[in-house]
């Protein structure tokens, strides 16, 4: 019985063997001197065949013959004749190898014999009867994308997603390459990449950091999708590192980006042992922060406020915990980190200085599993899995501080009497509708607690959700809509005397949405365009008496409501291989609302409560105010050559929302205010032009960036302004004029037993305060440096690895000291005695430098363990430095003498022990 089973299948595999031979197509031509790749063009276009061969072997081989209606067999024996060249048919295809031929055989043991080789030089597909072969890898199979069809004429769009193979997740910043044509593209946030390719065979060269470098054999018939999943690479000495793709640094069109992988990110020595996003960012070129333990970020030049911080497109008003010693962001939820210092494209808006983007991992969709870490003063927690396996997943994580007992051991009194504490969530969930459609939901939530040695305690909390659609139109075209909240609010108490207690409460609540497409014109044009809206609520001060025995009078100042609207589209366009460009013009008008009373003063005087001449009443809804304005954006890309490039970018940027302070770092009680009838929008354009160059086969990059910005509006104060609880807030806000410049130069090594990145930047930041009359105007109207002018600023991050499990990690930063205002003499007028100031910010406090180490040590490496573990020891400012955080006077017994105050004026060491499963 089995004898004839096998004999009826040698008989079906030998029909079809000759059923082949007879539909076999006929080659008709005339070749001289040709070379293979034409004679396959020609060969392929008159028939339903493709060839897949080694162009390097082939490049040798020419062609001078004539065939006239012969089988394809025929033509290839003789084009084949008298070399080392064998051919193989197989369904449509022809295999071309080198030295060795390809025989049709039947797995061994199929008769329990040895079975005879075929000198046919033809392939036979044996999978229908064996089922037990071993598997293709993904980089062997040839992937055939679209309807087959005999002519390949014309281009067609490829397009997909990138997504890690183990957890199902989309990869931001991959880079996919057709190798043959070097024509290539970066996947955007949702991990999608899009290629406009000729029809025909092309290899994908795919690269994402920390992940394995992996190919695809792509047949391209027309337009289709191919999804491409990829492997991390095993390094367990991780490194901070700035790019996905070292090529980008060059080739890329865009300009002053930086890009951080949080897996990576877990060497850099930091204060209380914590991996901190903005302390990162901080020692890249270009920003800076005025203090020790604070983590407003100042980019080059600009204030703290400027800078538009997202986190899954909902927006963060404060991104610090626990007096700015921690940011908002927990490492273990975030997935991609992309800070935009200019060149921004038309669909970011609403903020001068800077962007900074800033996204959280979606949650496996194969498996649980959960990481976490613990230290001295905080620990965090995150779990991910699959809901539904492979279509919806999950994410939570969170923080939380148990630091008074550190405050405890102390010896300070008054620290040991103060508390502190903070705890933020983080939260998604992902779904995939279907292959043209997802959704995923965001939430993140902290709230901070802290008291200084008295009854009066200050909390403040983030909140913010989101809700995202993501819908493939076609293989052209897709877009995303996105809705959500952003809300700040703080509170003080005070309940050191029940006569006096009181809580004083703020918050300022955004409302969005926001509509994004990307449209593929052709391989030259890509366009995107979109719209957004938002809705501002802020409450600017509620003063309430605590308990029954408060004597305290309310006193609750006027909500401000207003809307923000804007539509935008850009150009990518390659206007050739070494030449690129990016157009893009955005488009944003903005409303002062309704219910409100405006205060009216007399026109040509100075602003004060006794020039107040009338109040007009506006009604819910009603138009106080609006502005409005064209910002213009651009970009150019020249490649001088493969590893080097110039690039130009001018951007307008208009600020609708500024932070009221008067301390120069971010503080829970900074307040927002909205632009009205005297307080103006910010405007600001920036210039900037860079040169870039690879070295040592991009082992090395460099970079020197060069920029000048001007400031419209800007916010500056009276002397001795009040800002909280001010009906008047009017007449102590001026509007100043600013501006910046500076060069930035950059060198990083990113793989290699030693590695790291230096950083020096040479920049400077003025304002210009001229108003009515010598009260509203500063230094004689005269440009004075800004409270963010730090001319000097150099950063070295260095990581040696002396095994797989060890690694040491130095960091050395130094920058001049920020501006200050001095008194410099005191004086008596009318009996009463005064001090007289310098020019605004005229001196500076000394400049600051500091040194930091730590050594990682991994755990063992074996694949198969409950929970992967590391430890980090690390010492901050090792040099025990006294860095001045701010200098303040004191008068004692008639003498007034100076202070500095330093926040950490001894080394830190901490320990941190992480773990995964």
């Amino acid at each position: 019985m089995m004898q004839k089973i096998a004999f009826c299948l040698v008989s079906i595999l030998l029909s079809c063997q000759a059923l082949f031979a007879q539909q076999t197509p006929l080659i008709t031509g005339s070749f001289s001197n040709t070379s293979f790749d034409e004679f396959v063009k020609d060969v392929e276009l008159q028939t339903h065949l493709h060839f897949y061969y080694d162009r390097h072997q082939m490049d040798s081989l020419r062609i001078s013959t004539t065939f006239n209606n012969e089988p394809v067999s025929q033509v290839l024996k003789t084009v084949f004749e008298g070399t080392n060249f064998f051919f193989s048919v197989y369904d449509n295809s022809i295999l071309i190898t080198k030295d060795r031929k390809l025989y049709a055989i039947l797995p061994p043991n199929f008769f329990n014999q040895r079975t005879e080789e075929k000198e046919t030089g033809e392939v036979i597909d044996l999978s229908a009867y064996e089922n037990k072969t071993k598997p293709k890898k993904n980089e062997e199979i040839v992937f055939k994308i679209g309807k087959p069809t005999s002519k390949l004429e014309g281009k067609a769009t490829l397009t997909g997603i990138v997504k890690d193979i183990q957890s199902g997740e989309a990869i931001v910043s991959a880079s996919v390459v057709d190798q043959s044509s070097s024509t290539g593209a970066m996947t955007d946030p949702f991990g999608r990449y899009i290629l406009t390719l000729s029809k025909g065979k092309h290899i994908l060269k795919v690269k994402s950091l920390g992940m394995k470098i992996t190919t695809r054999q792509v047949q391209l018939y027309s337009d289709g999708n191919l999804d491409i999943e990829l492997e991390e690479e095993i390094t367990p000495l991780k490194e901070v590192s700035i790019q996905s793709d070292r090529e980008a640094n060059v080739q890329g069109l865009q300009m002053g980006v930086q890009k951080l992988d949080i897996k990576m990110m877990k060497q850099i020595p930091l204060g209380l042992g914590e991996t901190d996003i903005l302390k990162v960012i901080t020692t890249l070129p270009g920003v800076q922060t005025v203090g020790e333990g604070t983590l407003g970020l100042n980019v080059r030049g600009g204030a703290t406020s400027q800078n538009l911080i997202l986190f899954n497109d909902a927006l963060i008003y404060n991104p610090s915990h626990f007096f700015g010693f921690f940011s908002t962001f927990n490492p273990d939820v975030v997935k991609s980190v992309e800070l935009y210092k200019s060149g921004m494209t038309a669909d970011y808006g609403g903020r001068l200085s800077s962007v900074l983007d800033i996204r959280s991992r979606e949650g496996s969709l194969k498996k649980i599993s959960g990481s976490g870490g613990i230290s001295p003063v905080a620990a965090r927690f995150t779990l991910e899995g699959p809901l539904v396996k492979g279509k919806t997943s999950f994410l939570i994580g969170a923080r939380s501080t148990y630091s008074d007992w550190l405050m405890k051991q102390i010896n300070t009194k008054s620290l040991q009497n103060s508390e502190a504490s903070f705890y933020d969530i983080t939260g998604n969930i992902s779904h995939k509708i279907n292959n043209n459609n997802s959704i995923v939901i965001s939430g993140y939530t902290s709230a901070d607690r802290f008291k200084l040695n008295s009854d009066t305690s200050y909390q403040y909390g983030n909140q913010n959700a989101s809700a995202k659609w993501t819908h493939v139109f076609n293989p052209k075209l897709f877009g995303s809509i996105v809705g959500g909240f952003s809300q700040y609010r703080y509170a003080i108490l005070g309940n050191e005397n029940k006569v006096n207690a009181f809580s004083m409460n703020f918050s300022v609540l955004q409302l969005n949405a926001k509509a994004d497409f990307n449209y593929t014109l052709n391989s030259k044009h890509s366009i995107t365009a979109g719209a957004s809206l938002l809705q501002y609520l802020l409450s600017p001060g509620n003063l309430q008496p605590s308990g029954t025995k408060s004597l305290i009078v309310p006193n609750v100042l006027e909500q401000e409501h207003a809307r923000e609207s804007a539509v935008y589209v850009g150009d990518n366009f390659d206007f050739s291989p070494s030449l690129s460009f990016y157009f893009g013009v955005r488009y944003s008008h903005y409303q002062y609302l309704g219910a409100k009373d405006v205060y009216q003063y007399a026109a040509g005087q100075p602003r004060q409560v006794t020039s107040i001449t009338d109040t007009i009443q506006y009604g819910s809804g009603e138009t106080i105010a609006h502005y409005g304005g064209l910002e213009p954006r651009f970009s150019a890309r020249y490649s001088i050559s493969e590893n080097s490039s110039v690039k130009f970018s001018y951007n307008r940027m208009r600020q609708y929302i500024q932070m009221l302070s008067n301390t120069t770092a971010v503080t829970p009680t900074d307040i927002w205010k909205l632009s009205d009838s005297y307080i103006k929008p910010q405007i600001g354009d920036q210039f900037s032009i860079g040169f870039y160059k690879n070295l040592k086969r991009n082992l090395i990059e460099t970079s020197i960036e060069a920029y000048w910005k001007t400031i419209q509006n800007t916010v500056d104060y009276k002397g001795g302004a009040v800002l909280l609880m001010n009906h008047h807030i009017e007449t102590d806000v001026l509007n100043a004029n600013g501006k910046a410049y500076g060069v930035e130069f950059f060198i990083r090594k990113s793989t290699g037993k030693i590695n790291g990145w230096v950083s020096y930047t040479y920049s400077r930041s003025f304002l210009q305060t001229v108003g009515l009359n010598s009260s509203e105007t500063v230094n004689q109207g005269k440009y004075y440096p800004s409270s963010y002018d730090k001319p000097h600023a150099f950063n070295f991050i260095g990581n040696y690895k002396f095994s797989r499990r060890f690694n040491f990690s130095l960091n050395t930063i130094y920058s001049t000291g920020r501006p200050i205002t001095l008194p410099t003499g005191k004086y008596n007028l009318d009996g009463s005695g005064r001090v007289f100031y310098s020019d605004r910010n005229q001196y500076r406090i000394p400049d600051y430098f500091r040194v930091d180490v730590s050594i990682n040590v991994d755990g063992n490496h074996k694949i198969k363990k409950l929970a992967h573990s590391s430890w980090t020891f690390a010492i901050y400012n090792l040099l025990g430095r006294h860095n001045a955080y701010s200098v303040y006077f004191v008068s004692q017994n008639g003498v007034i003498n100076g202070y500095q105050l330093s926040i950490f004026a001894q080394p830190i060491p901490t320990v941190t022990y992480n773990f995964r499963f």
